[in-house]
């Protein structure tokens, strides 16, 4: 398996490249939504640039194999959200499509659930070419499907005492 390996300002970077898309392509959203947890960045980021409020849904299906195994997908049966329900044109906005099995799904329970949705589009910073949704805007397609490391993964198996070593405490 191919890895792929991102630090903090490349993962910045990519976040605001992504911003910038969708703004230049003009779509103006009245909800934006981000998928927990590999949203959840991207979505903060867009959220304080387009000073709109950040509705989260909770959605997992990675479990095992320390994440590397897409078991059953469980979306959390409510939306966080300031403001009110998610309504009119949405942004959904998560890290990558993977298999692409999830994004589907999600928009899918998004249009019987949320009826006052009129529109979704997905943005996403990795596009991989085994999926089966291709994500309206992307800032890298990956045609070899590698495992991405994050900046922020090195808290996935820490815990506190490892936390405590690597602080020196």
């Amino acid at each position: 398996m191919k890895h792929l390996r991102v630090n903090d300002q490349e993962y910045n970077d990519m976040i605001e490249r992504l911003i910038l898309k969708v703004a230049d392509d003009g779509y103006e959203f009245d909800s934006l939504l981000c998928l927990a947890r590999g949203g959840m960045r991207i979505g903060d980021l867009f959220s304080r640039v387009h000073n709109v409020p950040l509705a989260v849904m909770a959605t997992s299906s990675y479990r095992e194999e320390a994440g590397r195994v897409q078991g059953d997908l469980d979306i959390a049966a409510f939306i966080t959200k300031t403001g009110g329900e998610i309504a009119g044109k949405l942004l959904l906005v998560d890290d990558m499509v993977d298999s692409g099995k999830t994004i589907v799904k999600v928009v899918e329970h998004l249009k019987k659930a949320y009826p006052a949705v009129t529109d979704v589009r997905v943005a996403v910073l990795w596009w991989k070419s085994h999926s089966v949704f291709k994500p309206d805007y992307h800032i890298d397609y990956l045609e070899d499907n590698p495992w991405i490391h994050q900046p922020f993964e090195i808290y996935d198996d820490l815990g506190i005492a490892d936390l405590r070593k690597k602080r020196g405490e």
